[in-house]
């Protein structure tokens, strides 16, 4: 557990310095010799390299890991061809409300993205793919990732909201302060998010010995010979 411990706040340390703390000394320091938004693009390189480094650490050829690698490709791809550090701003809000949109879609046809990623943590356990998707595509455990996806919807919109509203009342000026808030938000929701994992596994594990119990008194029934 002490181990477990100091783990998770060596990645949240490195998250503070990858996802905020780096990004907000470029932006301070940069926007002089650099401008506004060469320096905003600046600012997102210790974000993308941390990202890099994550997903080959962890080997995550799956689609959690295709989606991060994707996401992360087209965001870098959004701020190169934004232009101005105001529009690479507004872009990353559409951006993110695009996502959004797509985790409403996945929820609307309840193929929730959270299910993909316990599937993908599922194999990486030695849990076969099929099995796994067929186990939490039941009703019991299948409506909980639904409300996780609910979680996605509203951290988008949270997270856009932030952004949006920063920007309209303080301007380009508010950049800094958007990384702090919109890191410390993503802690809080990313906390939710994982005690609400932390539960399904709960769940799965209780209706699995639901089950195993259901087949053992089937086995230990009497066999009815009809005279």
């Amino acid at each position: 557990m002490a181990n477990n411990s100091q783990s998770n706040k060596y990645l949240i340390f490195l998250e503070l310095l990858f996802y905020a703390a780096l990004p907000y000394v470029i932006w301070k320091f940069g926007r002089e010799p650099f401008g506004d938004y060469a320096a905003m693009l600046l600012s997102t390189v210790p974000g993308i390299i941390y990202t890099v480094y994550r997903f080959a650490k962890d080997r995550q050829f799956n689609v959690t890991g295709l989606f991060i690698l994707g996401s992360m490709l087209i965001g870098t791809a959004v701020d190169l061809l934004s232009g101005s550090a105001e529009q690479m701003i507004w872009n990353n809000v559409y951006l993110g409300l695009f996502y959004t949109l797509l985790y409403v879609i996945l929820f609307i046809v309840k193929q929730p993205f959270p299910l993909y990623i316990a599937v993908d943590f599922a194999y990486l356990q030695g849990h076969a793919r099929k099995e796994s998707k067929a186990l939490f595509f039941q009703k019991g455990i299948f409506r909980w990732f639904q409300l996780i996806q609910v979680v996605f919807i509203i951290r988008g919109l949270v997270m856009a909201g932030i952004t949006v509203f920063l920007l309209r009342k303080y301007g380009i000026d508010s950049y800094g302060d958007m990384l702090i808030y919109k890191r410390i938000t993503s802690w809080v929701f990313s906390g939710i998010l994982m005690g609400m994992f932390f539960y399904i596994n709960v769940v799965v594990q209780n209706y699995m010995n639901r089950l195993h119990e259901n087949n053992l008194q089937k086995l230990q029934e009497p066999e009815i010979v009809a005279e």
